[in-house]
């Protein structure tokens, strides 16, 4: 059953994705965020990391069309988006091994110095890929810094984006994963 919560959540990633406000989405508008958080990084897309993040975000795209019948045209609403992420990541199997290698791919791109830490910066950077505003981020920085020590490990934000979309509990830190709902 959608929870009201679920609901907004959904709309915000549709919304990650539907920039030019149209109300239907395509795989070339997935790629486009993938982009638009490469471009913030400054990787090309040919790289090796590029290329981890690109096919991940490919990959997402085949599991939503997947389970809603590839929409009209091979562009979804945000209905039959809805009901894709769900059949596959929130209700179904594919979390584990199509959407958390995304979710690894963007959390790697922001730690840029490898040592498995994301400070402010590069969470700037992330969200505003993303469309977050910027007064926005700083709160979601600090809902997801659970142990105040000023930076993220990796594997917490790969955390945060499974709790924000796949837990109910509005209290959980990762629905401030792209600032407040």
């Amino acid at each position: 059953m959608r929870t009201e919560l679920r609901q907004r959540k959904l709309d915000r990633a549709f919304g990650h994705v539907d920039v030019n406000g149209e109300g239907e989405i395509g795989r070339e508008d997935l790629l486009g965020l993938g982009a638009r958080i490469l471009v913030g990084f400054g990787e090309s897309p040919t790289s090796v990391t590029g290329r981890k993040l690109v096919d991940s975000f490919d990959a997402i795209w085949s599991a939503v069309t997947a389970e809603t019948g590839g929409g009209r045209e091979g562009r979804l609403t945000r209905e039959q988006f809805h009901a894709g992420m769900a059949a596959a990541f929130i209700d179904g199997d594919r979390f584990e091994p199509v959407f958390r290698p995304a979710a690894q791919a963007v959390a790697e791109l922001c730690d840029g110095d490898r040592d498995g830490r994301i400070g402010p910066a590069e969470f700037r950077t992330m969200l505003s890929a993303f469309g977050t505003s910027y007064d926005d981020i700083d709160a979601a920085f600090d809902r997801l810094d659970l142990d105040g020590e000023g930076t993220l490990a990796v594997g917490d934000l790969v955390a945060a984006s499974r709790q924000f979309y796949a837990d109910d509990d509005p209290n959980a830190p990762g629905n401030w994963l792209y600032g407040p709902l």
